[in-house]
């Protein structure tokens, strides 16, 4: 159901995958600063594409390390992932996966980024993690009740479960090489 006859806008996020020292596997997010619609929210670092963007994947790779401090040269993409509408605010987002090369010390830009979170896949697939709550919905006004992952003391929904969900059994069946 669409709110807006506004075409949807083109965004890019990268989805950063690695294996920590344990070999478990490990989903990079970022929780978005206390400010404006997606604030406090846990997302994947990404944005809107600049005119220097050649693509997408371009939009997704300079986003991260602006918003995270992780070069691009540290990034490997390993698949595109299906587009995710976003009714909300109006985005057509393209998800990318990334395997990464994890920094000593995440550099969360300031004011736009609160913190970077690595989360266990595995936690994320445990069936204790996945709930469903009342979040407020301001296109209609009014709460909703939507799907989400509990992350310590933060809730994974929207536009960023819809990426996560359905990627869950894909990371955990080695469907690629992380």
């Amino acid at each position: 159901m669409r709110f807006s006859a506004a075409p949807l806008r083109q965004a890019a996020v990268l989805v950063p995958v690695y294996r920590n020292a344990a070999g478990e596997l490990q989903l990079v997010l970022v929780r978005r600063g206390d400010f404006g619609i997606h604030g406090g929210q846990l997302a994947f670092p990404g944005g809107k594409p600049e005119p220097t963007d050649a693509s997408l994947v371009d939009t997704a790779l300079r986003e991260t390390w602006e918003e995270t401090g992780l070069p691009t040269t540290d990034v490997q993409i390993l698949d595109t992932l299906p587009t995710i509408p976003t009714y909300a605010s109006n985005f057509l987002i393209t998800p990318f996966l990334g395997r990464i090369v994890p920094p000593v010390t995440w550099l969360p830009m300031e004011h736009e980024i609160a913190e970077v979170l690595e989360v266990s896949v595995r936690h994320l697939a445990d069936p204790s993690t996945q709930q469903e709550g009342e979040f407020w919905s301001p296109n209609r006004d009014a709460s909703a009740r939507f799907p989400f992952f509990q992350v310590g003391d933060h809730r994974l929904w929207g536009a960023t479960y819809l990426i996560v969900q359905p990627l869950l059994p894909r990371l955990l069946a080695g469907e690629w090489d992380v």
